[in-house]
């Protein structure tokens, strides 16, 4: 370790001297002075306009030109309805920087009118570790969550419980603004509004300067970004009409919520707030059949009933930056709020019986009522700090705090039917587990070289979870609550991670390239307090590896890119998922973890093709993924009637595939943007001394196509759709989700009204339904249909003041959420 850190340290000390020739500087709008993202910059031989160097300007407007050769050369930026800039006559020697500083591109006005006409802008942009997605072309996403937009993108796909995959995998890390976050996608994403998103960037195989987890990579969400003096204030309003089908819920779904965000710069300061309310319910039905095997009897318990959620939200939120000058920046963020999730489950099992050799043993009717409850109070603050230097090396520090007071109860009643006040059996387990989370790194960028940019940094961070797991029964004859100790436990999970990495990237002639090198040493440990035996026992597990990562583009004309990546990953285990006592789900679900769960340890390597032919864009991208240590969730037979599902360690998990997307725009006025994925994917191991070897076809198929009635009137169908799915015991069914909305804007668009059909159904298509089965031969088979509400309409308006000055930065949970 000492070794490679010295390594690291020689690498930054004398890497930047040795001699180069680069040009930077930094795109602007010449009227409005805020960054111009995605400018084309080319340096061109003076003898015969030959392309010798490229790239294009960064969300900030910064670009850079690396390892040029001595010689004389013209430079030439370009942007979509801007006058070009030309500077002519560059002549070279070694060891040459020539700064720009501020390129200022004036709007052609005359341009702009004929791009309004038959213009028309890429949905996707291609960079050499990621694709970046305009979320303004996804319009069943605006006004609602980052959710809504994300289920859109051709390597995402989302099920019936609203949880998003990536090429087939939940295990992805979500960004915002570059930041990484260990945290729960569908939970953080869930409350950050569309609105305030500006692009949303898919990173498959991360470079080694990103955090490791992850198995199917990296989403980074960038927020809209300005740069001039000025307020930005954006409300947002969301109503939801009654449902329009009826689930036969106790009580009816309410859908409604309101936020904003203001941002205020001036001069050194800038200042950003927000605050957000979300009551999101949704409706539904859980239509399931159970048979155990125990012996020579065969016990079956089929049902139907309720199945919805409750979901409610607030937030609030503070950022202020101050910028002394150009070479330092300071930042300071606070978020807080409190989240709450509530699952109802109230079921009846109408033919619960036993038999042997067919004969039946008994016949009962009962009603399950199942209500849980997931609720988080959370307080995050961070401190960051960034320095340029004069030689144009950086370096940069971020420090994050987080508490989360997670817990809830699960209430669960096994009551006569039809006469509810008969009670068979009432039972309660809560916990309450406070969160503590710390992160601290340090990041270095050198000044350009001959070969590129060195990166290099290093993290700390350290994560204290503790639980308080009372799983208590009622006393029929006493009516007395009763400690269930062999259900209850005291659990602290701590982990801490030290991490250091550094990285090259560059470009020469046409190839554009990142390799890297990342080491990491982690050490956890999980201590369990038995309340049966009174017994603690202690769980360790450490480990020191390295994660390589090498990503390349080589570019073949102005139309055509080949690129190829491989990176190594690890997705770590949550406490939920190592906590062996077990929770009541349902009537016949326990869920319990495994102290000794190993991390998930993940390979990829892909390639592939960018097209761009006119206004049109094809891209296909070929993958293999290896996972070792793959956790899924099995089951076991606790008894006659009730299930035990755990998270385990069942082998390995390998996927090869091709995903592909096409965007056409027929017309001004018409575009269509598709994308899909198919992939083979196998699950090779053993559970329980019993060997599995499951293998399918995977695809899924999400696509849109949007037209415009008229400048401020347009329309967008979209469709998500998942093919059926292989677990380690089992299968998921596949899954449907159309969505039509139409779109209004008022006021030169700073008033817009959008109107969403949601899972589109009309009693004619299985939209937002998923049924989940799994079984073992001689013990065990269950299958669930899970039937969620369809045809729902959801009314958007959102008002916007100043939108070009928006440059809202908010903090986000770094460890909570996960377990959330």
């Amino acid at each position: 370790m000492k070794f490679l850190l010295f390594c690291l340290f020689q690498l930054i000390l004398f890497y930047p001297i040795f001699a180069q020739n680069s040009i930077h500087g930094t795109l602007v709008d010449a009227n409005e002075n805020t960054p111009i993202e995605y400018g084309s910059v080319g340096l061109y031989s003076a003898s015969d306009s030959s392309l010798v160097s490229g790239a294009v300007s960064e969300p900030d407007g910064k670009f850079d030109l690396n390892g040029i050769k001595p010689g004389t050369y013209y430079l030439l930026i370009q942007f979509m309805g801007y006058n070009p800039f030309i500077k002519e006559d560059l002549t070279f020697d070694r060891g040459q920087s020539l700064d720009l500083g501020m390129v200022e591109l004036a709007p052609n006005e005359q341009l702009l009118e004929m791009v309004e006409v038959s213009g028309s802008r890429f949905t996707t942009m291609h960079q050499i570790d990621r694709q970046v997605f305009e979320s303004d072309e996804f319009m069943s996403g605006q006004g609602g969550n980052a959710i809504d937009l994300i289920r859109n993108l051709p390597s995402v796909s989302i099920n019936a419980e609203g949880e998003l995959s990536v090429r087939g995998s939940t295990g992805f890390v979500i960004m915002i603004n570059g930041k990484p976050l260990q945290s729960d996608p569908s939970v953080i994403l869930g409350q950050l509004p569309a609105n305030a998103i500006k692009n949303i960037e898919v990173v498959t195989a991360p470079s080694a300067k990103y955090d490791p987890e992850g198995k199917a990579g990296i989403i980074n969400i960038t927020t809209e970004k300005g740069a001039t003096d000025g307020t930005f204030i954006q409300f947002n309003t969301r109503i939801g009409a009654p449902s329009l089908q009826d689930y036969d819920n106790k009580e009816k779904p309410q859908r409604y919520g309101a936020d904003f965000t203001l941002n205020h710069r001036k001069g050194d300061w800038d200042l950003s707030l927000g605050a957000s309310y979300l009551r999101n319910d949704v409706n539904g039905r859980r239509e399931g059949d159970v048979y155990t095997i125990r012996g020579d009897t065969t016990t079956r318990f089929p049902s139907d009933g309720e199945r919805g959620f409750d979901e409610e939200a607030y937030s609030g939120r503070f950022t202020v930056a101050y910028t002394p000058d150009a070479n330092n920046e300071f930042s300071l963020g606070f978020y807080g709020g409190i989240r709450s999730k509530d699952r109802t489950a109230d079921i009846v099992y109408f033919d619960n019986h036993a038999s042997i050799g067919g004969e039946r043993l008994y016949t009962m009717q009962y009603y399950n009522e199942n209500l849980r409850i997931r609720s988080s109070d959370f307080a995050l603050g961070s401190l960051d700090y960034a320095h340029t230097f004069a030689n144009k090396s950086s370096i940069s520090s971020s420090f994050l705090y987080e508490y989360t007071l997670l817990g809830g109860p699960t209430t669960n009643r096994n009551l006569g039917y039809p006469n509810t006040n008969l009670v068979y059996q009432d039972e309660y387990n809560t916990n309450d587990n406070p969160l503590y989370g710390i992160r601290w790194q340090v990041d270095y960028q050198s000044k350009p070289t001959d070969l590129g940019i060195l990166e290099a940094g290093y993290q700390f961070r350290n994560l204290d979870h503790q639980g308080d797991f009372v799983y208590e029964r009622k006393n029929n004859e006493t009516g007395v609550f009763e400690l269930v100790p062999e259900f209850s436990s005291n659990v602290e999970l701590t982990r801490v991670i030290h991490s250091g990495y550094g990285q090259l990237s560059g470009q020469k002639d046409s190839w554009d390239y990142s390799i890297g090198l990342r080491m990491e040493y982690m050490d956890r440990e999980l201590l369990l307090q038995d309340k049966a035996n009174t017994v603690d026992t202690t769980y360790q597990y450490d480990f020191f590896l390295p994660y390589p990562t090498a990503s390349f583009q080589y570019t073949l004309d102005e139309e055509t890119r080949l690129k190829g990546a491989y990176s190594r990953r690890v997705e770590r285990t949550t406490t939920f998922k190592m906590n062996p006592f077990p929770e009541r789900e349902h009537s016949e679900t326990l869920e319990q973890g495994d102290p000794t769960l190993l991390p998930e340890f993940i390979d990829l390597v892909e390639t592939g093709l960018v097209r761009d032919f006119g206004e049109n864009s094809l891209y296909a991208t070929a993958y293999y993924r290896h996972v070792k240590n793959l956790v899924n969730r099995v089951n076991t037979v606790y008894n006659d009637t009730i299930l035990n599902r755990i998270y385990s360690n069942v082998g390995n998990g390998r996927s090869i595939g091709m995903e592909l997307g096409l965007e056409l725009n027929p017309s001004s006025k018409w575009k269509v943007f598709a994308g899909g994925n198919l992939y083979r994917y196998r699950i090779q191991g053993s559970f329980d001394n019993r060997p599995i070897n499951n293998a399918a076809w995977v695809y899924s198929i999400n696509a849109n196509t949007s037209f415009d009635f008229s400048p401020t009137f347009s329309a967008q169908w979209s469709v998500n759709y998942l093919s059926r799915r292989i677990t380690a015991q089992g299968e998921d069914s596949d899954f449907l989700s159309p969505n039509l909305v139409l779109k209004k804007t008022f006021m030169n668009d700073r008033l817009s009204a959008s109107l969403q059909w949601l899972n589109m159904d009309m009693g004619l298509l299985d939209t937002n339904e998923q049924r989940i089965s799994t079984w073992r031969e001689d013990e065990f088979y269950t299958t669930t249909n899970y039937v969620l509400e369809v045809d729902m309409l959801l009314l958007n308006l959102s008002y916007t003041l100043n939108p070009s000055r928006n440059k809202s930065r908010f903090i986000k949970s770094e460890f909570g959420e996960k377990e959330f």
